[in-house]
């Protein structure tokens, strides 16, 4: 920088800026190979790289649960998640849920039971309460599950048991009760099919 000029690199990116890497995340069951930004979040990637506007960005801090996804299964706020780290993983949006035209039951137990109002949360309660019955189901205990409940046994899922494991998912209109009760009802449905089997 003798002579007041500029550095040599003035004009180059931000060392950071300029990284990029090739994955591939299957979404909803069709793999996408992307150049991405390595700080491209799995939320951006859906909403402005795969047009899946169906995860919200609500507060963008993983506090509202709006953008919640699935991971290999597993629930997860997607605002928050670095694609280059997803490399290779299964991700469902609410647009992957449905069988063909047939809703998933949870989206039909939230039409049902009328659990939703502006509709801005539903996606991200819908794929969180997908991921509550499979932990559910798997034996995950919770912040409420009893001590007496048996270790790995599937856990029952009371409305309270409801109302703890949803709690990351935030409802500006209020439907936080029929939310539950339609998760209530689907998970009734699913412990009885397996009673009966």
């Amino acid at each position: 920088m003798a002579g007041g000029g500029r550095p040599r690199d003035a004009g180059a990116p931000h060392p950071v800026n300029g990284r990029r890497s090739a994955l591939t995340l299957t979404v909803n069951g069709t793999p996408h190979t992307l150049t991405l930004d390595h700080r491209t979040t799995v939320l951006d990637v859906l909403r402005e790289h795969l047009g899946l506007t169906g995860a919200k960005k609500g507060c963008d801090h993983g506090q509202c649960g709006a953008c919640t996804v699935l991971v290999d299964g597993r629930r997860a706020n997607s605002c928050l998640l670095l694609a280059v780290a997803h490399d290779g993983r299964q991700l469902t949006t609410i647009e992957g849920l449905a069988d063909g035209e047939r809703l998933h039951p949870l989206q039909e137990a939230f039409v049902e039971h009328d659990a939703l109002q502006c509709g801005y949360c539903t996606p991200g309660q819908i794929c969180s309460a997908v991921g509550v019955l499979t932990e559910a189901a798997d034996g995950h205990p919770s912040h409420v599950t009893p001590d007496t409940a048996g270790s790995g046994a599937p856990v029952a899922l009371t409305a309270d048991e409801i109302r703890e494991r949803m709690s990351g998912n935030l409802c500006r209109c209020g439907a936080y009760p029929r939310i539950v009760d339609a998760v209530e009802a689907v998970a009734g449905t699913a412990a009885a099919g397996v009673a009966g089997a």
